[in-house]
């Protein structure tokens, strides 16, 4: 089978050859263009200049000619545009829905929306799910983090931008691309006010996902506004197959339109003018407009992924400009850093509203990214910016339209100040590694690495190592190779895992849905593979979504494990069944065994409404485990969880618990569940089918879910937390029980308690302040015996009880992070330690 790139390549050679089966040429011929082939790049394109050679590429056409002599009748704002062009559309018969998060929690392989077609995929775009209306247009916030390097310097490139889409899913009798066509033209021609001899229509092709199919590019001045992709055909082993759903993707980036309408020098001027107002205002820099508008014309060369020799091309396009190489320098580079600060802040304010965090791992990394390139252009230029509050300022000029992203303006905040803490921390630490590496020569794989493994900047090593009087040159592509890079480390191989030969076995009955407490049910055998057992119907929940499987017995024979490959539930049991294929049989369920992973299941959906509550409303499900023994629940948060906080998310998950809310679960169309809840149903990640579950504590908590549950939140009785730890950066985890499991725990507390007072002799609250001054001590203790040097014996003495007066929770003792059955153990070991150490002292 063909790769994408080579897909597209074969087809638009299949496409180009018989142009009028595969592009809206009625449409263009009756309209006065005719078809041309460019002279330098090959492409067919078509135009209503009969003599044109060369196509509406800037590459061929002699980079943006907008600025002066601007072809659009119509100047529209940044979120005029969208005003424009949904009611235009919406007068053409197209519903506009709202934009979808850009954290895409409905797909498994990826982090972030990178373009509005990723809001249907795969399910609507497949057919199994229809669409929230058809046809539909939607403003859709992305996120592509390849170009970082070129943000800025080229005035038009964003890692953050808005592709408006035009969306259509329709059978092939319903199919009618001139129709499509026609509305997209409409658009420039009345929307921008764009007249047709300004247009160049550029024939292409596209493939992505398994599927392929000719587009239509347009093209104005140098610059392309949108493509409009018909999605027709599916890649198989054999032969092109056509797609029983036709797919109309239109993309067209609203800063560029709104760039283009306007004129302004850099498409940042356009999108986002209040804020490079107020940044240009407290930085008090010089703004110079006129070399500015004769840079960006010029300006797409130095992008970074087309130039082989950067310094070259800087002074080829200094030579355009009428200066030397620094004096454009000393222009564009602040400016361009600037331009930087607020298209980072942007992509940050969105993604962060949206439940994404900035860290080392998954798409949180890119975050990072943003976040450390804008505090480097900070210190670079020693501007008093507050990245936090440029959020602010974007917040503020989108509202009109994008009103969620001033509601969680404050958590923006705090993940960013947590950010910039980590940040200078990383500047000090970077000190002491860079005094090492000066030694020796250092490479852009040492920068790389620095970065990729201690996160620290390259502008920081540079700045540190000219104190030590040496030079550093840091890559133009540096990000960009750091995007790169952490691609690469992702990609990992999955192993396909061993399948048994379940062919024309149907899709299970699942009893356990309605009833979790039904124990018992007779059901046909339909297949047996060794000790695999494959029932028609089944009671026994399967290993899925973090929660173990039931236990039990089919007939005489013990069920020791459960999985599901694809529909189908599979039994494994603990010796080769009698029962053959045919047969009916008896299942029980160990109800033990079912209840406390069923109390632990509803109290995960608890918890994490709790924390967010708590915490803040970033928090999102990271993973989950729900055992007999206990249950763990990740959530996604920018620091560790304080005992404070800790206490509080407990209290609130106990009240929940008091306040008898029923719990309602309901199979729902995936469609109807997305836009009567939205898309932060997938808690768990992303969840498969055109029917989903839905589990609701009654005006709480909804989540997308297939667990067992029970049907009030009182029938939990107890919620008791045992720990918090941090599992990894961005990622704390709260480890829990429930139920009997929670009564338990809490009389085994008590028993722990009483046997500390006891032994520390103290009342109970003042236990924390007792084990902070034993651990106090025990460190004085050990210092003095490691480096020999005499203490007071009063020094290590511990105060009476009448004399102690520690009514406070200890701050820094780890001691009392220990699990409670190992706690009296571990302060036992610390008072004969300081007993030992206070005779080797003395």
């Amino acid at each position: 089978m063909l790769t994408d790139k080579e897909a597209k390549k074969w087809f638009r050679k299949v496409a180009s050859e018989e142009p009028d089966k595969y592009y809206a040429t009625e449409v263009l011929k009756k309209e006065g263009f005719t078809r041309h082939e460019c002279e330098k790049c090959g492409k067919y394109f078509w135009s209503t200049d009969k003599n044109r050679k060369f196509c509406g590429d800037p590459a061929c056409s002699g980079g943006f000619r907008f600025f002066e002599d601007n072809p659009c009748k119509e100047k529209l704002s940044y979120l005029g545009v969208w005003q424009k062009f949904s009611k235009m559309f919406k007068d053409l018969g197209y519903t506009p829905i709202k934009r979808y998060p850009v954290v895409a929690r409905w797909r498994s392989d990826m982090d972030f929306v990178i373009a509005s077609i990723t809001d249907f995929q795969p399910y609507v775009v497949s057919g199994e799910v229809s669409p929230p209306a058809n046809p539909l247009v939607v403003p859709q916030f992305c996120l592509r983090f390849g170009d970082i390097d070129n943000v800025g310097i080229t005035g038009s490139h964003m890692t953050c931008f808005n592709m408006i889409g035009q969306h259509m899913f329709v059978p092939p009798d319903e199919w009618d691309q001139n129709k499509v066509f026609r509305h997209i033209k409409k658009w420039i021609n009345e929307g921008l006010g764009i007249p047709d001899s300004e247009i160049t229509f550029h024939e292409d092709a596209w493939a992505g996902g398994g599927n392929f199919g000719p587009c239509m590019e347009y093209f104005c001045r140098g610059v392309e506004l949108g493509n409009q992709v018909y999605m027709l055909y599916e890649q198989t082993e054999d032969e092109p197959k056509e797609l029983s759903l036709k797919v109309l993707d239109m993309g067209m980036g609203m800063e560029r339109c709104a760039w283009f309408s306007q004129g302004t020098p850099t498409i940042y001027d356009a999108t986002f003018p209040y804020v490079m107002k107020k940044l240009i205002e407290k930085t008090n820099i010089k703004y110079n407009k006129e070399i500015i508008k004769k840079y960006v014309p010029y300006a797409g060369f130095l992008n970074i992924d087309e130039v082989e020799d950067i310094n070259k091309t800087w002074k080829v396009v200094a030579e355009k400009v009428g200066l030397s190489i620094d004096e454009l320098k000393k222009v564009v580079l602040p400016m361009a850093a600037l331009y930087s600060i607020a298209e980072h802040a942007r992509g940050l304010l969105i993604a962060l509203s949206d439940g994404a965090l900035p860290s080392n791992v998954g798409g949180g990394y890119n975050l990072r990214m943003l976040v450390r390139r804008s505090f480097s252009f900070i210190d670079k230029y020693n501007w008093d910016i507050d990245l936090a509050e440029v959020c602010k300022w974007h917040a503020e000029e989108l509202k009109d339209e994008f009103p969620e992203l001033s509601k969680n303006i404050n958590s923006v905040k705090k993940i960013i100040e947590v950010e910039k803490e980590k940040y200078e921390n990383t500047k000090e630490k970077s000190k002491k590694i860079i005094e090492k590496l000066i030694k020796g020569k250092i490479t852009d794989e040492n920068l790389l690495q620095l970065y990729d493994s201690q996160g620290i900047d390259p502008e920081i090593i540079k700045e540190e190592a000219l104190k030590l009087g040496k030079q550093v040159k840091v890559p133009d592509n540096f990000y960009s190779k750091i995007s790169e890079l952490y691609t690469k480390k992702e990609k990992k191989i999955k192993e396909k895992k061993k399948e048994l030969d379940l062919k024309d076995i149907p899709e299970t009955e699942a009893l356990y849905f309605d009833d979790y407490k039904k124990t018992e049910f007779n059901a046909k055998v339909l297949k047996v593979i060794d000790k695999n057992v494959i029932l028609d119907k089944t009671a026994f929940y399967p290993t899925s979504g973090g929660q173990d499987h039931d236990n039990g017995k089919i007939n005489s024979v013990q069920v020791v494990d459960v999985s599901k490959q694809g529909n189908v539930i599979v039994h494994i049991v603990s010796e080769k069944p009698g029962f053959k294929e045919g047969e009916e049989i008896k299942g029980e369920i160990d109800i033990e065994r079912r209840m406390q992973l069923t109390h632990h299941h509803t109290a995960t959906h608890i918890i994490n409404e709790a924390a967010r509550e708590v915490l803040g409303q970033h928090v999102n499900q990271a993973g989950a485990k729900k055992t007999v023994e206990k249950a763990h629940l990740d959530l996604t948060h920018y620091q560790s969880i304080s005992n404070n906080e800790l206490k509080k998310i407990e209290k609130l998950a106990n009240d929940i618990v008091n306040k008898k809310i029923p719990i309602k679960t309901s199979f729902m169309p995936r469609s109807e569940a997305e836009k009567k809840y939205g898309m932060n149903i997938y808690q768990g990640g992303a969840v498969p089918g055109k029917i989903i579950r839905i589990v609701e504590i009654q005006g709480l908590d909804v989540e997308a879910c297939a667990g067992t549950h029970l049907k009030n939140t009182s029938e939990i009785g107890k919620i008791k937390i045992l720990r918090s730890i941090k599992i990894q950066d961005g990622v704390v985890r709260i480890e829990f029980v429930a139920g009997k499991k929670a009564e338990k725990e809490v009389g085994k507390t008590k028993e722990t308690l009483d046997e500390l007072s006891k032994l520390l002799k103290v009342n109970e609250k003042q236990i924390p302040a007792r084990v902070e001054e034993i651990f106090i001590k025990w460190k004085k203790a050990k210092k003095a015996v490691k480096k020999k040097k005499p203490v007071e014996k009063s020094e290590l003495e511990l105060n009476s009880k009448e004399e102690f007066q520690g009514d406070v929770i200890a701050k820094s003792t780890e001691i009392l992070k220990t699990q409670p059955e190992h706690l009296v153990k571990t302060v036992k070991r610390f008072l004969n330690e300081l007993e030992s150490f206070k005779k080797k002292i003395n």
